[in-house]
């Protein structure tokens, strides 16, 4: 009997690393292939993950250890020169078990996916394997690598390509374009292991501090005492010669005063923003670095990334097991593209209030932040990064609108989308009825589709869906509470059909709608509903 064709992953960062094991999880065999001869722990990276992103982490078995070894921080507080202008702490419609922002070591993060990986029979990860080549058919994918002992080719279905921001080859070779821009002023960062008492649980943001004056900076708290501090600096920062007079320890003592302190780490970086033209080639989906860079303020880069794993990985798992035809990945591209394009809108607009490109974009900056000590109007204008969110996919092809529940846009920082078609849903505890092991509505919405009924709401008639995994579940038997009802808004006559990932595909009024709304979420032809 033939062995069932893998999935490619190219790349074994993060993202590489999250989509091999949610494939794994829907039953996929992967192989993950990576150019460098092993893992490279250098640096704190990406150290900031978001609420959201753990709970996906979660599905793997991570997520709760991710948490549990990273700081926890639910402040951030943002100054202009030394006074305090403002803080916020962030919202949660559900219950989630999980904290709004972990600070925890990529290092330390791709460590516990390994353990993952090597604990899954259905993921091989192959490094020293450049990928040289990359053709399609009909049929599958076709990778050539470039390996010690020489050239291979491997065959997959279908292939993720997650390899980092340096992928111009692999983009290439997709016929790909990365525009965008990059920005002149670079940032140098810091992790120092030292005792800042009070700064455990904040992240604090300096406009225009006197110990880095006309710039910024920002810190973040750390496990093991360290705090990640970032100072932006001139375009031609000389790191070695600011270490050579010295001038690095004043800096960091402008900051943490006369005690003791390590450097564990230090780099020196400047920010780019591009998204490539297509995040979907064929059966090749692109996701992570090599689809799209943003600056860091807010946190939107392996946050992002992760949500393209996933969004990717249950959408292939779909088409590979006949659930759903192999239009469903286009959808891919459609909602992850916008994501990305958002990223990039939100972190945009940051960098031109973080470096003004001209006189009266700075002259407006020190108006809005001299004005923000005693107006809150203008503390709204003050851009100090919005933190990561997750997209919210109002206008997806999947997604069946709801005119009773129109998106309002945006919502205000630190808060999250009121429960809508597209966004995703709040997480709350439920029981499950011989499942004692799902404690969450999240968890459950991860095993398939799932459709929710009010009190009023009569069970659908969900026709031709062969093996597809729908569970049907009335609120109240979930949680008979009212805390979920609350979380949702639902009213009593109301069906509201969730995603794999979670995200609400539809809320209806009518049984007759559901099935052509699990149809649309699955890209599959839409029947027409009986009139009412």
């Amino acid at each position: 009997m033939t062995s069932p064709a893998p999935v490619l992953v190219l790349g074994a960062g993060p993202v590489g690393q999250t989509t091999a094991l949610l494939l794994a999880r829907w039953g996929l065999p992967v192989v993950v292939l990576d150019a460098r001869p092993e893992r490279d722990p250098v640096g704190s990276k990406a150290i900031c993950q978001q609420r959201d992103v753990l709970d996906v982490w979660d599905a793997v078995d991570v997520g709760a250890e991710i948490a549990r070894r990273g700081v926890t921080w639910t402040t951030a507080r943002t100054f202009h020169r030394d006074a305090e202008l403002f803080s916020f702490t962030f919202a949660d419609r559900g219950r989630s078990p999980f904290p709004p922002f972990v600070n925890v070591s990529q290092c330390e993060t791709e460590a516990l996916l390994d353990e993952r990986i090597a604990a899954s029979p259905l993921v091989d990860v192959r490094w020293s394997h450049r990928v040289t080549g990359i053709d399609q058919d009909d049929d599958g994918v076709t990778v050539t690598c470039e390996t010690p002992d020489g050239e291979v080719q491997l065959r997959g279905s279908h292939a993720v390509a997650c390899p980092g921001p340096r992928s111009d080859a692999l983009r290439s070779m997709l016929g790909l374009t990365f525009p965008g821009e990059s920005f002149e002023d670079y940032f140098l960062i810091c992790d120092i292991r030292t005792d800042l008492p009070g700064w455990e649980t904040e992240r604090r943001f300096y406009f225009d501090p006197e110990w880095n004056r006309g710039r910024q900076v920002l810190i973040h708290p750390c496990p093991d005492s360290t705090f990640r501090i970032d100072w932006q600096v001139p375009p031609h920062f000389d790191l070695a010669a600011e270490e050579a007079a010295g001038s690095l320890d004043r800096r960091i003592r402008q900051v943490i005063g006369d005690r003791p302190y390590e450097i564990v780490w230090k780099s020196v970086y400047r920010f780019h923003s591009r998204l490539v033209d297509r995040m979907r080639v064929g059966k090749v989906l692109v996701a992570g670095d090599a689809a799209h860079l943003v600056s860091p303020f807010g946190a939107r880069g392996l946050n992002s990334g992760v949500l393209d794993a996933e969004n990717a990985a249950w959408k292939i798992a779909f088409v590979r097991r006949g659930w759903a035809p192999e239009e469903l990945l286009e959808s891919y591209h459609a909602e992850r593209h916008a994501a990305a394009q958002e990223n990039i809108d939100v972190t945009t607009a940051t960098m031109r209030f973080l470096v003004p490109r001209s006189e009266e974009e700075a002259r407006h900056r020190l108006d809005v932040l001299e004005r923000a000590a005693t107006d809150p109007a203008a503390r709204a204008q003050v851009d100090s990064g919005r933190l990561a969110e997750p997209f919210w996919y109002v206008d997806s092809p999947l997604t069946t609108p709801d005119p009773a529940r129109p998106f309002p846009g945006r919502p205000a920082r630190g808060d999250v989308p009121v429960p809508a078609p597209g966004v995703l849903v709040p997480d709350c505890p439920v029981t499950v009825p011989g499942r004692p092991e799902v404690v969450r509505l999240r968890q459950l919405a991860r095993e398939g589709v799932t459709v929710l009924l009010g009190d009023d709401a009569p069970a659908p008639d969900l026709p031709g869906l062969g093996d597809l995994p729908v569970s049907v579940h009335r609120m109240r038997d979930l949680d008979p509470s009212g805390l979920l009802r609350e979380a949702l808004g639902a009213r009593p006559d109301e069906v509201w059909v969730l995603r794999p990932d979670a995200h609400v595909a539809a809320v209806l009024t009518r049984s007759a709608d559901v099935a052509p709304a699990v149809a649309r979420l699955l890209a599959r032809t839409v029947p027409t509903p009986v009139p009412a």
